[in-house]
């Protein structure tokens, strides 16, 4: 008879357990790294963040420096002669001549038939016209806006006026202005305005005139005027 073989089974390896106080203790070495970790990013943070308050106060130091000098600079060109600002320079030149001219009283030619209004001066700017009695005289010659405007209180069926230009021996009618009047005293009221550009040279005389002797007309400032602008 073969000879029966016993094998004997090897009995097994126990795992071995790991208990509560190995665990915590992992987990404690596991934080302590992390919170070491996060003490030296924090740490250099805080150095980051020292060197850039360092540099801002650098940096805004010569920027102060900078403007001061730069304000000492402009402070210096300012008061010197002939260095007048760039904008009162620009608002210099861009001033313009102007006259606005209200009604003192009115002239009757009897012998011409016409009336003439004397003038004042209500507001004026530059130089180039002047103004006297019934006649404004151009002493810079260039293009010029004149405006007028009558107020009339008179029967006559038509009025109106007329700007005129005397230049030596010439004279030249630039502009006219007519209004239908009504013939009741109670009703025969009306405006007449006309305005436009004219070149004018200097030594130029001009005057508004109504082609009516004894022309009636209101010698209000908001109602008759007279007014040249340079352009």
């Amino acid at each position: 008879m073969a000879r029966l073989r016993t094998r004997v089974a090897t009995p097994a390896q126990p795992v071995p357990r790991v208990g509560p106080q190995s665990l915590c203790a992992a987990s404690v070495a596991v934080a302590s790294t992390c919170l070491g970790l996060l003490l030296v990013q924090w740490v250099r943070i805080e150095e980051l963040r020292a060197e850039l308050r360092e540099l801002k106060v650098r940096g805004g130091g010569q920027e102060d420096a900078g403007t001061r000098a730069g304000e000492d600079v402009t402070r210096t060109r300012r008061d010197l002669p002939g260095h007048a600002p760039r904008k009162q320079r620009q608002l210099g030149h861009r001033r313009r001549t102007f006259l606005h001219l209200l009604p003192l009283s009115s002239h009757s030619d009897d012998e011409e038939d016409k009336t003439l209004l004397k003038w004042t001066v209500g507001q004026s700017q530059g130089e180039g016209l002047q103004v006297s009695g019934h006649t404004v005289t151009v002493t810079r010659g260039g293009l010029y806006f004149i405006y007028s405007q009558v107020l009339y209180e008179d029967t006559t069926f038509v009025m109106g006026h007329v700007i005129k230009k005397s230049l030596g021996n010439n004279k030249t009618s630039l502009m006219k202005c007519m209004k239908s009047m009504a013939d009741s005293i109670d009703l025969a009221m009306n405006t007449c305005y006309t305005a436009g550009v004219q070149n004018l040279e200097s030594g130029s005389m001009l005057e508004l005139s109504i082609p009516r002797k004894k022309a009636g007309v209101i010698l209000q400032p908001h109602s008759t005027f007279l007014g040249i602008y340079k352009i």
